[in-house]
């Protein structure tokens, strides 16, 4: 359509859309040059006429610096309240300044592929209206005035000044989270007059090809712990730190990392995700994770709450991780609003501390880092539970003794056994070390006397070769149950939830079940699996460190009132670098 026909001028010197609304057949869309020059051309005008009224009576209206930065001028003004559809969102390419009171549009141009949907992150939020998104008449993919052969997917303009004051410093962050596709972003720090450029990807990740229902489903991948959080994931009896502690339960870790994209995907229409999780108090849309690192002298009035809004003289952010507690120096942050300082104090409530410096963090899109399809290449500070981690999975903590900034850690390789099969509430399960097709009950033998109620036991090498070797000690379990033979010949079952390896003996800590004393110097041994099913399938996970033999016997003797049961099953299996796993055979006792 003509600009004449979509645009109006009022007697009060307002600009403003007349045209048909985005989608429409006949929406109209002009360039701010094209609108310096249809004003100019009603100002030579002899009389106003129609609704455009402006003529060569009145005071220039525009003004030209480029053909890309464009000044109205004279009291007028754009007015996105009146006409069918805010006008600011009908031009494009380049920038609008508005002489009566400051404010400012300026032009943003985004280089990606066609069809990508754009959110824009403004003032520490997604701007709520995006109507660069809009799907042109005639057209079947999103973006306003595209350019395919240049390569540009939108070109739109975006208010950064507000009647003189800078809306965050005039801060954009443009992003891409739409499912299936790659997350991207790219900020500019501070616009300029004339046309921003935002160069993002958009290409299918073939590592998220899951329906985004189906990953809406996975509700058991969670992450347990929003905050500082040590675990020795390298497995070298120290702790690294982290801002997370995400656990896979049953699934892959290529399900885990679709199961955060999906928790951080756009929320808009289209193909877009519309449920999504909150992340440390976020909402996982504008969630970035780590973007700094602050430093500082030690915290004052009291304790940080992880995951709630910090300030700071011209910002804020949200606190991901705090070391208080573990140095107290440092801090992690998404900053939301303006800029992390290097001086000054940032505070939350009555709880503040003194910045010395801070480091800005490279972010990671999505907020997981990468997926090969069989390992996770996580992002700076990510954690997961150690358990769940493989050797091929790669991590950069936080921090950590013996670690310099940006180190990254390798886990060994934790495997799992699995008995498959099972009925709950009903089969008990024992898996134990395997010797002649039996189980081995002299695994180890009791460090002196284990009494009743004993809450740390230590057992030394019998049969076992503890802390190299074949059936090395390091491959025990960091929790479990032991099986010890006290003074009238029963092997007592204690659980324990800490162990420590050390030549030639495992000292096991958090022990509770034992009911009378050990025979001094006694035999012992691990149960890796040692319960009643609450599962159909059980499994245990522990790090590889040789094969090991082990031995599975599986009961059910029938419930109360139901005679019926399955005869004693037992096998051997073997637990090797890739895991190992049985299913139970039930042949009927009856």
């Amino acid at each position: 359509m003509a600009i004449a026909n979509d645009i109006a001028i009022n007697g009060s010197g307002d600009i403003y859309y007349t045209g048909a609304a985005h989608g429409a057949a006949g929406a109209g869309y002009y360039s701010v040059i094209e609108l310096h020059r249809y004003l100019q051309d009603l100002a030579d005008d002899a009389t106003a006429a129609g609704d455009d009224l402006i003529d060569i009576t009145v005071d220039t209206p525009s003004d030209r610096s480029t053909d890309n930065i464009i000044a109205i001028l004279n009291g007028f003004r754009l007015n996105d309240g009146l006409g069918t559809e805010a006008i600011s969102e009908h031009l494009y390419d380049g920038s609008i300044i508005q002489q009566e009171d400051g404010t400012i549009w300026d032009g943003l141009v985004i280089i990606a592929a066609e069809g990508m949907d754009l959110q824009v992150m403004q003032n520490g939020g997604l701007i709520a209206n995006d109507f660069w998104n809009s799907i042109p008449s005639g057209e079947s993919t999103k973006g306003l005035n595209r350019d395919t052969v240049n390569g540009i997917s939108h070109r739109f303009m975006v208010k950064v000044v507000n009647a003189g004051s800078d809306i965050d410093g005039r801060r954009l962050i443009g992003m891409t989270r739409e499912w299936g596709k790659t997350y991207s972003e790219f900020k500019v720090n501070g616009t300029s007059r004339g046309n921003n450029v935002m160069a993002l990807t958009y290409a299918n990740d073939l590592n998220n090809a899951t329906l985004e229902a189906t990953v809406g489903g996975y509700n058991t991948i969670v992450n347990q712990n929003e905050g500082y959080d040590l675990q020795d994931i390298n497995n070298n009896g120290q702790d690294e730190a982290y801002y997370s502690r995400w656990t896979k339960a049953a699934f892959s870790v290529n399900d885990l990392y679709e199961r955060i994209k999906w928790a951080t995907a756009a929320e808009s229409g289209g193909t877009a995700v519309t449920a999504n999780d909150t992340l440390y108090g976020l909402d996982g849309n504008i969630f970035r994770g780590i973007t700094h690192q602050v430093n500082h002298g030690g915290t004052s009035g009291g304790s940080w709450t992880e995951g709630a809004a910090v300030t700071w003289t011209g910002g804020t952010g949200q606190l991901l991780a705090s070391n208080q507690g573990n140095g107290d120096t440092k801090i992690w942050l998404q900053v939301l609003t303006g800029v992390v300082p290097n001086s000054g104090t940032i505070s939350q409530g009555g709880v503040s501390c003194s910045v010395s410096s801070s480091i800005e963090r490279t972010v990671s899109t999505p907020a997981a880092g990468l997926s090969t399809g069989s390992a996770l290449i996580g992002a700076y500070g990510l954690g997961m539970l150690a358990a769940d981690t493989s050797a091929s999975d790669i991590f950069t903590p936080l921090e950590g003794a013996g670690l310099t900034d940006g180190d990254t850690i390798t886990p060994p390789n934790n495997v799992s056994f699995s008995v498959n099969g099972l009925v709950i509430g009903e089969d008990r399960v024992l898996v134990g070390p395997e010797s002649g097709g039996g189980l081995q009950t002299n695994q180890f033998s009791v460090s002196g006397t284990v009494t009743t109620g004993a809450t740390s036991v230590t057992l030394v090498g019998n049969a076992e070769s503890i802390g190299s070797g074949t059936n090395a000690g390091t491959d025990t379990p960091s929790t479990g149950w032991l099986r010890i033979l006290d003074t009238d010949g029963v092997y007592q079952t204690v659980a324990y939830t800490g162990r420590t390896v050390s030549s030639g003996q495992i000292t096991f800590t958090g022990c509770s079940g034992m009911a009378q004393d050990s025979v001094a110097g006694g035999d012992a041994y691990i149960a890796y699996i040692d319960k009643l099913a609450t599962a159909t399938t059980e499994s245990f996970t522990s790090v590889f460190a040789a094969t090991r033999s082990l031995f599975i016997r599986v009961r059910d003797g029938g419930t109360a009132g139901d005679l019926e049961g399955i005869k004693t099953f037992e096998t051997t299996g073997t637990l090797g670098s890739g895991g190992g796993s049985t299913t139970v055979i039930r042949t009927s006792d009856v």
